[in-house]
């Protein structure tokens, strides 16, 4: 026997669909989502690229605004349970990108080590403002930070450790 169930319509005031009561999560509306790999190699290609352009050119800003602009983007896109891999991940790719842009337009090793140290200190506000907007977008959707999830909260059952914990207490 086959049961059909009929989609119940949106309470009123909630256009996309949620129990009353929930926050509204910032989703994109389009149909392109990045797993958290993706998003990440998608975000260390676009350091790579604008580090290479930034080094040939001598447009530094342009490094560091593609940054804030590719943190937002792609935290936006990533899938919800991929968020936890973008979020930390921006100061490492931006390190990385840096690196290797400069292993390969450098004329010797030192002086590439030197163009990456010079970069990393002219970048400083850029990489902290690109980290800042990649929490920001993420808590925006839902994403919750460690010491969030970790609270006790009565009537709630925790996840992961905290999980265990709760479990040993009881």
């Amino acid at each position: 026997m086959t049961q059909i169930r009929a989609r119940t319509p949106a309470p009123a005031g909630n256009e996309r669909g949620q129990a009353d009561g929930s926050r509204p999560r910032l989703e994109p509306r389009s149909s392109v989502r990045l797993t958290g790999r993706g998003a990440v190699a998608l975000l260390f290609a676009l350091c790579f690229g604008t580090q290479l352009i930034a080094a040939w050119t001598g447009w530094g800003t342009l490094a560091g605004a593609a940054f804030v602009c590719g943190c937002g983007a792609i935290t936006y896109y990533t899938r919800t349970d991929g968020v936890r891999a973008v979020v930390v991940a921006p100061p490492l790719l931006f390190f990385g990108g840096a690196a290797c842009a400069q292993l390969i337009t450098a004329p010797g090793t030192f002086l590439a080590a030197e163009g990456t140290l010079v970069t990393l200190g002219t970048s400083a506000a850029w990489l902290f403002t690109g980290t800042a907007l990649t929490a920001v977008v993420a808590v925006g959707r839902g994403y919750r930070l460690f010491f969030m999830s970790a609270l006790h909260i009565p009537g709630r059952r925790p996840e992961g450790s905290a999980r265990r914990r709760w479990l040993r207490r009881r």
